[in-house]
């Protein structure tokens, strides 16, 4: 590398770095994969470095912006690909879960925008989204950007990203209301839900599964006891969930996690991630109305029990 483009890239660098988890959050929320998300920060640097490389960055008056602009258009691309496996994929698509765990090295800054990531239901109902109305939504229901700001991000009028936005928040709201349990409701809820499923206790199940409870499990055609389409009604979920409890004697240990910023059950069988369950409550807290299964092992690779040992040893 010669001097004279060290220097410039050198403040690429910092700048990326200093950006890193926001890029990061912003992008696993459109795409709702960590894997297709690393891909896209990837990408987003070369871009940015060659940027550098090409002309001085004090030309871009701001940084962040510029950089979030690459990044949410390289996602924008990625869906496209995130799609046709979709059309192929064996079973129901669950998003991919996301432990809130920062790594030893994060700054608190890191662990708090990392945090960002809205709740696995929630990114369930943005898959019904089209990408634009999705990027649109993620900008301004999450990150607080002005319709003007995500105008200049995705190439479209203000007037435009304002219509998108509209479509976008009748959608989810006519599918989720805007309801969030308070944490320790929730907590409470999940360490019965999971005592009740891995116990083989239909009798508690059924008194804490609502009526049109909907259980969803994502192994991916990779993984055992894993329907082919989501489990609907209280007695066929208790069944489904009782069976559960079957494997128990296998060696599961149950550690309860942070995913997607709500409490959750992370099931290990020995030093392997075996699931990730997620709970959805009803508006009262009192039971459970949907039942999110992670067992796809290719989505649970970056789930690390260590993790858990260091939070606890803290």
């Amino acid at each position: 590398m010669s001097q004279s483009t060290a220097p410039g890239t050198d403040a690429a660098t910092q700048v990326f770095v200093d950006h890193r988890e926001l890029l990061f959050a912003i992008v696993y929320n459109i795409l709702g994969t960590v894997a297709d998300t690393e891909d896209v920060l990837q990408e987003t640097w070369l871009s940015w470095t060659g940027r550098a490389h090409r002309s001085p960055l004090d030309g871009i008056n701001n940084p962040r912006a510029y950089l979030v602009r690459i990044a949410v258009n390289h996602a924008l691309a990625r869906r496209a690909a995130i799609t046709r496996r979709r059309e192929t994929y064996i079973g129901p698509w669950l998003p991919e879960p996301l432990l809130d765990e920062a790594a030893p090295d994060d700054s608190a800054d890191d662990r708090s925008m990392r945090s960002e990531s809205v709740s696995l239901a929630m990114l369930v109902v943005l898959e019904s989204l089209t990408p634009l109305e999705r990027a649109v939504f993620v900008l301004n229901e999450v990150f607080g950007y002005a319709h003007t700001e995500i105008a200049e991000v995705i190439d479209r009028s203000p007037a435009a990203v304002r219509q998108l936005a509209h479509r976008a928040r009748q959608h989810v709201h006519a599918r989720r209301p805007l309801y969030r349990a308070h944490p320790r409701v929730r907590r409470q809820a999940t360490e019965r839900f999971v005592e009740a499923a891995l116990g083989g206790d239909i009798a508690a199940l059924m008194e804490i599964l609502a009526p049109d409870v909907t259980v969803w499990t994502d192994g991916g055609g990779k993984a055992h006891r894993t329907g082919l389409r989501p489990v609907h009604g209280r007695d066929k979920a208790a069944r489904l969930l009782a069976g559960y409890a079957t494997r128990r004697g296998t060696g599961f240990d149950v550690r309860y996690r942070r995913v997607n910023g709500d409490d959750s059950a992370v099931v290990f069988e020995g030093e392997s991630p075996y699931a990730v369950m997620v709970m959805d409550l009803t508006q009262d807290g009192e039971q459970v109305s949907d039942v999110y299964i992670v067992t796809n092992p290719d989505k649970l690779a970056h789930v690390r029990r260590d993790e858990e040992t260091e939070e606890e040893g803290s």
